[in-house]
């Protein structure tokens, strides 16, 4: 085998290892870390934590893959120990625009039913919501950070779950001044005197 074909086959095994990183931190939520990441794609991890440096230069625009030539509107970027793809600080304005103006679609019932669940519980992770409401959240909360109604509280320093909480704007589209004002939740249940007291 020749330098040529080894030098080959480690370039095709490095593009093969960042197309499958780039493709799980697009639907990533919250941060994954080098390990959480590495047993993903099933690679070492000096490998995996290579390959991510090749992202945040590709993404950048001095990648050897973009030749220096592309640089994103999106950036990967280290964040509570682990790395999430984030939209560039300078294009926040257009994306906002873009989400809370020119696509005001209705929220799903699924998206209401979570967005209550943060509004009562907050601060809540990711994962009590999936508890409370009995059915994967991710997509769902991911929406709501996108439409700007919640937002990202603080990450957990033991767990490292991310806590969500309310932003101003749910504020303003339910036409209130604070948290205060939302009705007490037991009278709207049938079994509310059985535990759903604490909510409000």
């Amino acid at each position: 085998m020749t330098t040529d074909t080894v030098t080959t086959d480690t370039a095709q095994a490095d593009t093969a290892i960042d197309r499958q990183l780039e493709a799980i931190l697009m639907v990533a939520d919250e941060p994954l870390g080098l390990i959480h990441l590495a047993t993903a794609v099933d690679r070492p991890l000096k490998e995996v934590s290579a390959a991510v440096a090749r992202l945040v230069a590709d993404f950048d625009g001095t990648g050897t893959v973009t030749g220096g030539t592309i640089r994103r509107g999106f950036e990967l970027r280290e964040v509570a120990g682990g790395w999430r793809i984030y939209v560039r600080a300078e294009y926040d304005a257009v994306v906002a625009d873009f989400v809370l103006i020119q696509n005001p679609s209705r929220l799903s019932q699924a998206a209401l039913e979570t967005l209550a669940v943060i509004a009562y519980k907050q601060p809540i992770s990711r994962g009590a919501v999936a508890s409370i409401r009995a059915v994967n959240v991710d997509s769902v909360v991911r929406t709501l950070l996108g439409r700007g109604l919640i937002t990202e509280a603080f990450t957990d320093s033991e767990t490292g779950a991310i806590n969500y909480g309310t932003t101003d704007l749910l504020l303003t589209q339910l036409g209130i001044n604070s948290l205060d004002e939302l009705p007490h939740i037991s009278p709207l249940l049938a079994d509310g005197a059985e535990g759903f007291e604490d909510l409000k």
